[in-house]
């Protein structure tokens, strides 16, 4: 069985507790992608997740161990020509273990086989060190900034949160 594959609607709850556990609460302070520090509350609910698996714009791509646990998710969306890529989570206690640099390495293929020009993302402008991460991967910053959105469904900001647009060309 191969480890990524596209996520259906079963998956929306185990979808949804992974990413909030990769980027909000305690959970969230075991790996290095926290937001916990940023925000408070949820990333995403069941509700939000099940209407993007539902959304046939929106393609979610899965990471699934070998005990059929899904360990890693990864948002995708085609917007003018880009694949627009959210969302990357992987759970705090599987990171730096490959599966994001797989999804991600996934989510270029989808992108060439598109006819995609590009992979285009946001990144909260002082999580320095995932931004690095990028970096390495080929990603560059555009220029762009976008204020955060604020949603107290979602978290309000404890600081003034800039998201940084970057991509990678296909």
């Amino acid at each position: 069985m191969k480890p990524v594959s596209r996520a259906a609607i079963d998956d929306a709850v185990e979808l949804t507790e992974l990413v909030n556990n990769a980027y909000r609460g305690e959970s969230s302070k075991k790996g290095w992608t926290t937001e916990a520090h940023l925000l408070g509350g949820q990333r995403v609910d069941v509700e939000t997740m099940t209407g993007y698996l539902l959304n046939p714009a929106i393609m979610i791509l899965k990471y699934v161990n070998t005990d059929h646990h899904i360990t890693g998710c990864v948002y995708l969306q085609v917007r003018n020509q880009k694949l627009y890529l959210g969302m990357l989570s992987v759970n705090p206690n599987e990171q730096a273990n490959g599966i994001g640099r797989q999804l991600l390495h996934e989510a270029e293929l989808l992108a060439f086989q598109l006819e995609c020009t590009a992979i285009t993302m946001t990144v909260i402008s002082s999580r320095k060190e995932l931004l690095d991460w990028y970096i390495r991967r080929g990603y560059k910053p555009t220029g762009e900034v976008i204020p955060f959105h604020n949603d107290e469904k979602f978290g309000i900001p404890k600081e003034v949160i800039q998201l940084l647009v970057l991509d990678k060309e296909i």
